[in-house]
């Protein structure tokens, strides 16, 4: 079972499951989680191979679904579900093998098509970090930051970094391995017929028109929407402006 993080109680409404992406947490949605919890009983997840969840030797979209269905399962209900790019490609995988189990999907800056482009020189950086030589987070900001010239992303590493125990809890080496499974996205067949939301940040190259009509195929009643001035990061960059959409989107059933 994947650790998860719990804000709130059960209510009348669906819960609410959030899936981070790649190199995240369920600790770095914890802003909005427990915003969101006013409504929702809200699950945030650390999917396999990150976070305080177990790590295994595959990463597949087919795997994560079913960690997701797993959890699913074990909460009892049907859930609502938020998934941000590599997240919200496994959340879309679980929609469309288990729609029973999904309400209303909201997939944050992604489409269901493989990538172009590659994220392994991350894996590198993070690999090349002394951590014998760390002992303190700024530490570790010090060395990334001759391999990784964006400063938002080295602090974003380094909140799966656990200082004490000198690890990254990533597991690098299977991530590394398949970059190529988490770029790309699974044939699969299925549909899911219930509300679907693909939100963007405008300033996002992530989700074009080839992506939208390929979603369209796996989602018939999806909607499109952008975030303005945000990036692929848009929970982080715009959170309260994503917070009042996820709170639109989702008082629809309310």
């Amino acid at each position: 079972m994947l650790n998860m993080i719990e804000h709130g109680q059960e209510r009348t409404n669906p819960p609410l499951l959030i899936v981070h992406g790649l190199y995240g947490s369920a600790r770095n949605w914890s802003v909005i989680a427990k915003r969101m919890s006013d409504q929702h009983h809200v699950i945030a997840v650390d999917q396999r191979n990150h976070g305080d969840s177990p790590w295994f030797d595959t990463h597949s979209y087919i795997d994560m679904a079913h960690d997701l269905i797993a959890v699913a399962q074990h909460i009892g209900r049907p859930l609502n579900v938020v998934g941000h790019s590599m997240g919200g490609k496994a959340a879309m995988v679980m929609a469309l093998m288990r729609p029973d189990l999904v309400n209303r999907l909201l997939v944050a800056d992604i489409a269901p098509i493989a990538y172009g482009h590659d994220q392994s020189q991350y894996i590198q950086a993070m690999q090349a970090v002394d951590l014998t030589q760390v002992h303190k987070r700024s530490d570790a900001v010090e060395q990334l930051a001759e391999r990784v010239d964006d400063t938002t992303l080295q602090s974003f590493f380094t909140q799966s970094l656990d200082v004490a125990g000198k690890r990254w809890k990533l597991n690098l080496d299977v991530l590394g391995r398949d970059m190529q499974h988490i770029l790309g996205f699974p044939e699969i067949q299925g549909s899911f017929d219930g509300p679907a939301l693909f939100l963007s940040g405008s300033e996002s190259p992530y989700v074009q028109e080839d992506g939208k009509a390929i979603a369209k195929k796996f989602f018939p009643i999806a909607r499109f929407a952008k975030l303005k001035g945000a990036g692929h990061w848009l929970h982080a960059e715009k959170p309260r402006e994503f917070e009042a959409a996820l709170r639109h989107y989702f008082a629809a059933e309310l």
